[in-house]
């Protein structure tokens, strides 16, 4: 049994190849945009009738039969497949027009429409590129997707199967994670805590500066922008690039150590985003909780580890000692949480983390995949969503 995986890899395209990827992306952006202009209320179009319309297509343009067929069959095919999610999930918008000041460039390829031949990664029409070989691919790729981001860069991201990771030890010890801003995630264990680093914090004078150049060389709206503001645009998102950056490593090495040294992981189901309508907004997203909550379960588990998501309500009023609940709702300035009926004493995050791993294995969850768990350290019935 092999599980499907992507590993991303940094391309270096020559000017050739820039512009040729730059070209086959506005065949695909306009493929995307007439599908969009031809949908219909209460109607999703098969692949079938898709397909239908790339053939017409390219028999009446010239400049869209010098792209790839597979490139734009791709992304039709994800048009289909955004369209069929907007019909399933209540509330999703439909797939809208894509413009070209507003969307990075994204290309599909599938098995025949690329090849890695001596290192490098060859697509449709003849275009070659470099791949900065970080790491070795563990099978044959079934697809690759090639993107830019905001700071020019270009990278691909291929499509592998490789074999799942053994079955986690159950002589390890278990832990709970409970997420803050003062410190980003607290554990039962102190050694495994991640403190706030505020790499934002540090990065927002130069971004400051940055940003005050860009509005200096700002031109009315109807001007072509000038080279000096776009030298200050791309600086600016190279800051901000290197704080999520440094972001993203610190919640990886973080998330291995924890999953490398545990059986059982009870994480509180945290959701962060309403955090964006308080005063604590800006550290808030300095501390990256969802990025940290999302790369510890994804390596949890890939590592065939126990998983509980357990819901946050309660969880800072309850005892982990005796598992009374106090009567008042604990202030964000109390963080010293203190028992009434049994007098036992802790920081409030630790307690709420003891809580947490207690909930878990109270209830025994499975091992299969990530649960829901209702807490209940008083004996009540737990329910699994």
């Amino acid at each position: 049994m092999f599980e499907t995986v992507r590993y991303t890899y940094r391309l270096r395209p020559g000017r050739q190849a820039r512009a040729a990827l730059l070209a086959e992306w506005a065949r695909c952006r306009w493929l995307w945009n007439e599908a969009v202009h031809q949908q219909r209320p209460g109607r999703k179009p098969s692949f079938g009738k898709l397909s239908k319309l790339l053939t017409e297509a390219r028999a009446r343009l010239g400049w869209l039969r010098a792209g790839s067929q597979n490139a734009q069959q791709q992304t039709l095919r994800t048009y289909g497949s955004a369209l069929n999610t907007s019909f399933e999930v209540k509330g999703r918008g439909r797939p809208k027009v894509k413009h070209k000041k507003n969307v990075l460039p994204t290309l599909e390829y599938t098995r025949n429409g690329f090849a890695l031949v001596d290192g490098r990664l060859r697509l449709a029409k003849g275009v070659t590129i470099p791949v900065v070989w970080s790491r070795e691919l563990p099978s044959d790729p079934t697809s690759v997707r090639v993107y830019q981001d905001n700071l020019g860069h270009w990278y691909a991201s291929f499509v592998v199967q490789r074999d799942p990771a053994a079955v986690a030890d159950p002589d390890l010890p278990g832990i709970g994670v409970d997420w803050g801003v003062t410190t980003t995630a607290t554990t039962t264990n102190p050694a495994f805590d991640l403190p706030h680093l505020g790499h934002r914090k540090r990065c927002a004078a130069e971004l400051a500066r940055a940003q005050r150049t860009m509005a200096r060389r700002r031109r009315p709206k109807g001007h072509t922008p000038s080279n000096g503001y776009q030298m200050a645009k791309r600086q600016a998102a190279r800051i901000a690039k290197k704080a999520a950056r440094q972001n993203t490593h610190d919640a990886r090495v973080w998330a291995k150590t924890v999953v490398d040294h545990h059986h059982l992981i009870a994480v509180e189901d945290f959701k962060p985003k309403f955090l964006a309508h308080t005063t604590m907004a800006r550290k808030a997203a300095d501390a990256a909780i969802g990025a940290c909550k999302t790369e510890l379960i994804e390596r949890g588990k890939r590592a065939g580890r126990k998983l509980v998501l357990v819901p946050p309500a309660y969880t800072t009023m309850t005892c982990s000692g005796c598992g009374e609940r106090t009567n008042l709702r604990l202030g964000l300035g109390v963080r010293i949480f203190e028992c009434t009926a049994c007098g036992y004493t802790a920081d409030r995050d630790l307690n709420a983390a003891r809580t947490i791993l207690a909930t878990a294995e109270r209830d025994r969850a499975s091992a299969d995949d990530v649960r829901h768990q209702i807490a209940s350290l008083r004996g009540g019935e737990s329910d699994a969503v």
